[in-house]
């Protein structure tokens, strides 16, 4: 069993500012990297994160840095930038052996590699698991009950790393199912976008639960195909975050969605916001990594083609309905 006493987030945004708050709630020391001078400013001199988390108040025992060298004493790094930048910034990451938990969502356009597959190239001798689930980052700094999958090849790892970020509002559950899980988080951010376009057209509540169930089986296909297994796609890391997501403005991407359905402009909508919202970068690499493999994707593709401007929110529902008819679960 190995003990894990000190955490380090690289990535400041709200995600990793609300990890970074959970590790260190109860006084225990925790280090925040972030790109941003003035983020590093405010989370060390007035304990918030006014450019990302302005709503939450922050530890201490948090401290925030710019330079990645600052990290090398932690125990354990959890990883929480935009995957974009995933692979350069794992690139400078100090050596050692601390293991990366893997917190962004989505694949790399170039290789359709998923977090864990950069992280296994770019850092081969580091232990690696993902941490994905339904969570708003507001409501984890708040203490608010959650519940996310920890999933990593080794079970010993897996175990070690649920315990220790373990909280008596934060539950990690253990599972070996490393690609679930990442498929299960990129495909979610893509579907919630298309739920944000029923929202925003005003399609009503039965087109939302239609699409979620339909997205559902996209997820399902498309996990299946690449190795994923059906318990974790139906569990938090799946269905439990599609929920979430596809539910709430709270999310980045279904609030996309909606501008998206009102017919504003894919490009101004994403210019205008200072969060990422990682459906926009996922669902086009994903719409090809499936057109490749010979999977069905037809609502991924639907939210690819609106986010690369190529047509409209009314063109890509009327296709939707317009498909043939089919029997249901395929």
């Amino acid at each position: 069993m190995t003990s894990y006493q000190s955490f380090g987030v690289v990535g400041g945004g709200a995600w990793g500012t609300a990890l970074a708050q959970l590790l260190a709630a109860d006084g225990a020391p925790v280090r925040l990297w972030a790109r941003e001078a003035e983020v590093v400013a405010a989370v060390n001199i007035e304990h918030r994160n006014t450019l990302f988390l302005p709503g939450a108040a922050l530890s201490p025992s948090l401290s925030a840095t710019g330079t990645l060298a600052d990290l090398a004493v932690c125990d354990a790094l959890l990883i929480v930038v935009p995957v974009p930048y995933l692979r350069s910034v794992l690139a400078a990451l100090p050596p050692g052996d601390a293991p990366l938990i893997l917190c962004s969502k989505g694949m790399e356009a170039e290789s359709f590699a998923f977090p864990v597959d950069i992280a296994r190239d770019v850092a081969p001798g580091r232990a690696v698991a993902v941490l994905s689930g339904p969570t708003f980052a507001h409501e984890v700094a708040a203490g608010l009950p959650t519940a996310i999958t920890l999933a990593a090849a080794d079970p010993a790892v897996a175990d070690d790393l649920a315990r220790a970020l373990a909280r008596p509002h934060f539950r990690p559950y253990v599972s070996a199912d490393v690609i679930g899980a990442e498929i299960g988080g990129a495909v979610k951010n893509i579907l919630a976008i298309a739920c944000g376009i029923v929202d925003g057209a005003g399609l009503g509540l039965n087109a939302r639960a239609a699409l979620i169930s339909r997205g559902f089986a996209e997820m399902t296909r498309f996990g299946l195909a690449r190795g994923a297994q059906a318990e974790t796609l139906a569990g938090l890391a799946g269905l439990g975050d599609l929920v979430l997501t596809c539910t709430s403005s709270n999310s980045r991407n279904f609030s996309l969605g909606q501008g998206l359905g009102r017919g504003d402009e894919a490009q101004a909508l994403m210019a205008d916001r200072r969060t990422v919202a990682e459906g926009a970068f996922s669902a086009p690499v994903v719409a090809a990594a499936a057109r490749a493999d010979g999977i069905d994707m037809p609502i991924t593709d639907a939210v690819a083609r609106l986010v690369a401007g190529e047509i409209r929110a009314g063109e890509a529902i009327q296709a939707l309905l317009s498909r043939p008819l089919r029997r249901e679960g395929r």
